[in-house]
């Protein structure tokens, strides 16, 4: 049971290791792109790829428990999925059911887990498997793989990462919880923390924090759904896809926000503590452009000008 890319590695580790992959349950066809035409989850192309039968119901909760029931199955794995199971899901499988997270649980559950840990500037993340209860991803631990987040990671490369880590995790785990090797640990409830989807107002950048907490938000959110900020005199929206910490700390000659310098190297902005030096930005209207594209063209910002720093500003 999963829906987006980051559970297509389980799937395929589960079937290239002849696991019998009885079905796969998945989230239904979305409108997608500026059509808004119907495209199937990537969980779904791969499972049809196999020649899997693949169910789509809208909400577990009100239809379609009969329907995977009906298959008999001695383990359920989710990855990925986007709901919570129902009791009577939880409860039949003989192994039962087990699902792929994408943090170091207590830590970060939710649904940008990924997101969260870059934003928050930690130096490693994981994936752990546990059991699935009625409660957001709560139930107790089975294995755990921690991977690091270096300087030039971000969410897209994490994604990718840890993906491929928590397939390798599961094939692991899946042996020894089938022979009764798997010690089952619960959660530390002190411990937990949530990772919620990421909303409009986290992605606009703040510039009275430090800059080094700047480029963790602009790095959390690359290359989806990509951090954002407005400028003062205009009130233009540029998206910033990369930046880096050209100034950690010191002291801070300018207002928060604003514009030290333009060069093709990048843009200097003033942040609450250090400058953040954007290096890949996507003005109004254009294309995510490198900043020596951008000053090459016809470039609108300068030195002196501003972003809006913070919601003080507004």
């Amino acid at each position: 049971m999963g829906t987006p890319d980051f559970a297509v590695p389980c799937l395929r580790k589960l079937i290239e290791k002849e696991y019998n992959v009885v079905a796969v349950v998945t989230q239904p066809d979305r409108p997608k792109g500026r059509k808004k035409q119907l495209a199937a989850p990537p969980v779904k192309e791969a499972a049809l790829l196999f020649g899997l039968p693949v169910l789509q119901p809208e909400k577990l909760k009100v239809d379609g428990v009969q329907d995977i029931l009906a298959y008999k199955p001695d383990l359920i794995v989710t990855a990925a999925f986007g709901q919570i199971l129902p009791k009577e899901l939880i409860d039949y499988p003989t192994y039962g059911c087990i699902n792929v997270h994408a943090s170091l649980l207590p830590q970060y559950r939710g649904g940008a887990p990924i997101h969260k840990a870059i934003m928050d500037g930690q130096p490693e993340t994981g994936v752990t498997i546990m059991y699935m209860v009625e409660k957001l991803d709560a139930g107790d631990m089975l294995s755990q793989v921690r991977v690091p987040i270096e300087e030039n990671d971000n969410v897209g490369t994490m994604h990718d990462k840890l993906s491929r880590a928590g397939a390798t995790l599961l094939l692991e785990t899946i042996p020894k919880l089938i022979n009764g090797q798997c010690t089952p640990q619960p959660q530390d409830e002190a411990e937990v923390t949530y990772a919620w989807n990421i909303k409009r107002e986290d992605e606009r950048l703040d510039w009275t924090i430090p800059a080094r907490a700047l480029f963790n938000q602009v790095r959390g959110l690359n290359p989806w759904p990509v951090a954002y900020t407005v400028t003062e005199h205009d009130g233009q929206v540029v998206k910033v896809w990369e930046a880096e910490v050209h100034k950690e700390d010191g002291t801070n000659c300018e207002k928060p926000g604003t514009i030290l310098s333009v060069a093709p190297e990048g843009i200097d902005v003033q942040a609450g503590d250090g400058v953040l030096r954007l290096t890949r930005i996507q003005p109004a209207g254009k294309k995510a452009m490198t900043v020596a594209d951008y000053v090459r063209g016809s470039s609108t910002l300068a030195p002196g000008m501003r972003f809006v720093a913070g919601a003080a500003d507004e």
